[in-house]
């Protein structure tokens, strides 16, 4: 039943160290419904699978400028060049274009 989704969720719970409760918060589930990702009982469709797809992509540029333990923290703080929002609100609301920015100027410090 689960599909690359499902696989994907998996890999950012263990890359990342991200909790059930966090990656529900950025795609928009339930913790429980995460978990049945997460155990390959279900996989995430339609808007959750793209919110999936968006958290990977910010998970893995994130791991190669910070540690991986730390993404956690990073994705819950206040970003002053976000104005102040949390990441992990601006993924959940479709707008990981926009933290994605943010992680350019710690990939390239200086050019932004």
């Amino acid at each position: 039943m689960a599909t690359a989704f499902a696989e994907e969720a998996v890999r950012i719970h263990d890359s990342a160290h991200l909790s059930d409760v966090l990656i529900g918060e950025a795609v928009g589930a339930a913790p429980s419904t995460v978990r049945d990702w997460l155990n390959g009982r279900s996989s995430p469709t339609g808007a959750r699978a793209r919110r999936v797809a968006d958290l990977s992509a910010i998970t893995d540029r994130l791991a190669r400028v910070i540690d991986p333990n730390y993404i956690q923290v990073w994705l819950l703080k206040p970003i002053e060049a976000l104005d102040d929002r949390r990441p992990i609100e601006l993924i959940a609301r479709g707008q990981a274009t926009a933290v994605a920015r943010v992680i350019s100027g710690l990939e390239s410090p200086g050019a932004s």
